[in-house]
């Protein structure tokens, strides 16, 4: 087919979910799969989140609200910032994309981490401008070797934290010091979907960052934590005049009210996130113990997610997995061959992840 295409499209690589269960069991013919690919919360949605967005069914036949006022005034109150620095997205990913579209023209430069999540680079690209990648050093970002990358062409840099798929975090006191060495005009974007996961006292929380007079805005998740990833919800918290710019080319309705109910209804539902937190935690301590008992290495993290270093070929260990019945997230195309990432599930999914790791890795009597 002809099209003419711009090199800068054409330059993109797609981004690939986890395998969704269905299509595993398809293909191997298991059944009863556990899937810890994707970083879902294990308990499943809110109780309350669903039966408001049942609730709000009724209403489907009418557009929702554009701004979300709902949402953003219980956003506003529970985050202790302006209503006008918030912005609501399709999940977050959508923010990241209205981001770039104000920021960068074709030649310009975004800096983030390598590896770190697809949707910078890919959104990046799809404005003309240019990637620029910095290694993760020991797992954790290189604030300083970041800050010497930046250039007349820099106009953003992304940050993740706790940083995806390390579960490594940035500390208060390495920002700070980091955030002196950057123009004043460059955005900083910190992507803080895992952060209620967080334990450190020591680590980042950018929303205090937000309140100044530097373009640095925050984007978080109801995916994770809250569980309502299938809703598509997320925000961001910005200065009020970026807020303004980003609301220019946010796309009208963009906040569904299905997820508008489910996310204000999430946010008061402080039990069932308590209780997630406590979940992850008992169950990564759980794995922990089991990946120890076989004598594998692993990296401890703050977010619901770790990395194990598997010693061998991750795509292989991830495609053995797979005809365990078990879903996990093979580092290769991150530029880890030998890692893999997993997910904290629910008690009887680690259990089913742990004997079937054992089976793969040759570790059944250990």
């Amino acid at each position: 087919m002809k099209m003419k295409i711009p090199d800068y499209i054409r330059s993109i690589r797609p981004y690939k979910p986890g395998k969704p269960i269905e299509e595993l069991e398809r293909e191997y013919g298991v059944s009863g799969s556990v899937k810890l690919a994707s970083n879902e919360n294990p308990m499943g949605p809110s109780p309350a989140a669903v039966a408001a967005m049942k609730d709000a069914m009724e209403k489907l036949h009418r557009y929702p609200d554009g701004r979300g006022y709902e949402l953003v005034q219980k956003l506003s109150a529970h985050l202790d910032v302006p209503a006008e620095s918030i912005v609501l997205g399709n999940g977050s990913d959508e923010i990241i994309g209205m981001i770039t579209r104000i920021f960068l023209a074709p030649g310009d430069e975004a800096i983030m981490t390598d590896p770190s999540f697809l949707m910078y680079d890919i959104m990046v690209r799809s404005c003309g401008a240019d990637p620029v990648f910095v290694p993760l050093k020991s797992l954790f970002v290189d604030l300083d070797a970041i800050a010497g990358q930046v250039t007349d062409k820099t106009r953003i840099i992304f940050l993740n934290n706790p940083v995806n798929p390390t579960g490594t975090i940035i500390t208060k006191r390495d920002f700070k010091a980091f955030l002196d060495k950057i123009p004043e005009d460059v955005a900083v974007v910190l992507d803080e979907a895992y952060i209620e996961f967080v334990k450190d006292p020591e680590c980042l929380d950018g929303i205090g960052y937000t309140a100044g007079s530097r373009p640095v805005a925050v984007l978080r998740t109801f995916s994770k934590a809250y569980g309502l990833a299938g809703i598509r919800i997320g925000y961001g918290v910005m200065p009020p005049e970026m807020a303004e710019l980003v609301h220019r080319v946010r796309q009208p309705f963009n906040a569904n009210s299905l997820a508008q109910a489910g996310a204000l209804a999430a946010i008061d539902d402080v039990g069932f996130l308590s209780r997630s937190l406590s979940l992850v935690q008992d169950e990564l301590d759980f794995l922990y113990a089991g990946i120890e008992r076989m004598g594998v290495n692993y990296f401890p993290t703050e977010a619901n997610f770790f990395l194990i270093d598997v010693a061998a070929d991750a795509d292989e260990i991830f495609e053995a997995m797979l005809a365990e019945g078990v879903i996990v997230r093979s580092m290769a195309s991150y530029g880890y061959p030998r890692y893999i990432r997993v997910t904290a599930g629910l008690r009887s999914e680690n259990e089913r992840f742990l004997k079937a790791f054992a089976t793969v890795m040759g570790k059944e009597n250990e």
